[in-house]
């Protein structure tokens, strides 16, 4: 492709606007509670219908990507992630908004999101093709491996009590096995009743424990209090801040990278592993969960490098990585084409077109990104009641716009209470979130995989990818019972002393 195909295609093609429109869109679907990055596509998929096809699929990519970042706005401002992969930006970003540095929090997570984008394309456009080969290797060995190391990182989430964080994980578990079996089926624990039969979405169980707990806690304690909005101003890193957010940003890409690359595993997946290993790797270990700008940095940048490497199985083989990258897939194959390798022989100019349009749409997250936080920061300084009132009517709304169904609006109030319970008893919240996110993927994987050996646990062993994974995962697990032995040991000494 030359330069001046390049300057025909951003001047005279719908291209640049259909970025644009794709960036402002995701993020206004990332940030409402219940509209995930796959939905806002889905809702754009009948307007792509006679749309130019280069148009379509930048349209679809960009709204994936703003969708990522736009999750993590609410997650920051109101304690309810837009997005499952927010959750893990929730954590520290929220606590920061607690203390008055909301503006620094939307900044940091805006240029992580940018440059966690930037790698990911870069990553999608040089390794397309041998990368896409190491995610044809996985069988349903390795990606149950690929579970138990999200799994693995409970144990750093865990708290201070390692048995509350393990039965909170176990409770994640148990309703990640609700809906229809994945070999036989059959219905579990649906008690009767069809609404079951698709399981209970990740999505609500977070909005209920974020958000309406969060809601049921503030009115508990009767605080009308209003944010500082002298603190509430938008604040990007400055050098210092870069310099220490840099290998956050570079863990969350690198993670990005590998779980976009994977299959199944998602945006969620990489967050929360981005955000153990840049608390494992950090010499503020102390800060995470406390309002720590690299917990905020790590999980921001690996989200949204997934919404770019996610692509890469999905061109050159037709395998989504992803729910949104099967959506794309959807919107690929509206317009007649057919992802896989003929596609780089056959509509070169669209993979072009589609590579220009994600360049584009990292600029364009850039601009909207920075328009559209300081109405989001007024928004969290309204009058309390007020501002509990929209989060109520944004959480319901959300939730019933998830399957239009009332019952799932029940679902989030229940799971409310039940985090309201949690909180009270002391149990962290993240180790049930990590179990419903990854409870399918590691139940349906084992028992495909033992079902395609005969039963015959070796199999695990036998796959080195499978066997890969569980090695880091075990050293994991190991790393974070030493560091617990040895800081009840601290505590004891200083105890006795």
């Amino acid at each position: 492709m030359d330069l001046s195909y390049l300057t025909q295609l951003l001047l005279t093609t719908p291209v640049v606007p259909a970025a644009f429109g794709g960036i402002v869109w995701g993020i206004l679907g990332g940030a409402l509670p219940g509209i995930s990055p796959s939905i806002s596509m889905a809702l754009l998929l009948p307007f792509t219908y006679g749309m130019h096809p280069s148009a379509a699929v930048v349209l679809l990519g960009a709204t994936y990507f703003g969708a990522e970042y736009g999750g993590s706005i609410p997650a920051i401002l109101i304690r309810t992630p837009g997005t499952n992969s927010a959750a893990a930006t929730l954590i520290d970003g929220y606590a920061m908004n607690q203390q008055g540095r909301a503006g620094e929090a939307l900044g940091i997570s805006l240029m992580s999101g940018i440059v966690g984008g930037t790698v990911g394309l870069v990553m999608l456009v040089a390794l397309t093709e041998p990368l896409s080969q190491v995610a044809l290797a996985f069988r349903p060995s390795s990606y149950f491996a690929l579970g138990i190391l999200g799994l693995s990182v409970i144990a750093s989430l865990a708290g201070d009590s390692l048995l509350k964080g393990l039965m909170a994980g176990v409770l994640g578990l148990v309703i990640a096995t609700i809906g229809s079996d994945p070999v036989t089926g059959g219905g579990r624990f649906i008690f009767g009743n069809a609404d079951l039969l698709s399981g209970i979405p990740p999505i609500i169980v977070m909005v209920g424990l974020y958000a309406v707990t969060e809601l049921i806690t503030d009115r508990g304690t009767g605080v009308q209090e209003r944010a500082d909005q002298s603190k509430a101003r938008i604040v990007f890193p400055n050098a210092a801040m870069w310099k220490r957010i840099a290998m956050p940003q570079a863990i969350g890409s690198v993670v990005g990278l590998v779980e976009g690359c994977t299959p199944g595993a998602g945006g969620t997946v990489a967050a929360f592993l981005a955000y153990s290993e840049a608390r494992r790797w950090s010499r503020r270990k102390e800060e995470f969960g406390h309002g720590s700008p690299e917990g905020v940095a790590a999980p921001e940048a690996a989200n949204t490098a997934t919404s770019k490497t996610a692509l890469i199985p999905m061109l050159s083989l037709g395998i989504p990585g992803s729910n949104s990258a099967a959506i794309l897939l959807g919107g690929f194959l509206i317009q007649g084409l057919i992802p896989g390798p003929m596609l780089f022989v056959q509509h070169a100019n669209i993979v072009f077109d589609l590579y220009v349009g994600l360049a584009v749409s990292i600029v364009a997250l850039l601009i909207v990104g920075y328009l559209i936080m300081p109405p989001c920061i007024w928004l969290v300084n309204r009058p309390k009641p007020y501002l509990s009132a929209a989060i109520y009517a944004l959480v319901l709304s959300g939730a019933y716009a998830i399957g239009n169904s009332l019952f799932q609006v029940s679902l989030v109030l229940a799971f409310g209470a039940l985090g309201f319970v949690m909180k009270y008893l002391r149990m962290p919240v993240l180790p049930m979130v990590l179990g419903v996110v990854l409870g399918f993927m590691v139940e349906s994987n084992f028992r495909r995989a033992l079902v395609l050996s005969g039963g015959d646990l070796t199999a695990f062993v036998h796959d080195p990818i499978s066997a890969g994974l569980l090695s880091v995962s075990a050293l994991f697990i190991l790393s974070s019972a030493v560091g617990r032995f040895r800081k009840r040991a601290s505590v004891s000494g200083k105890v006795t002393t």
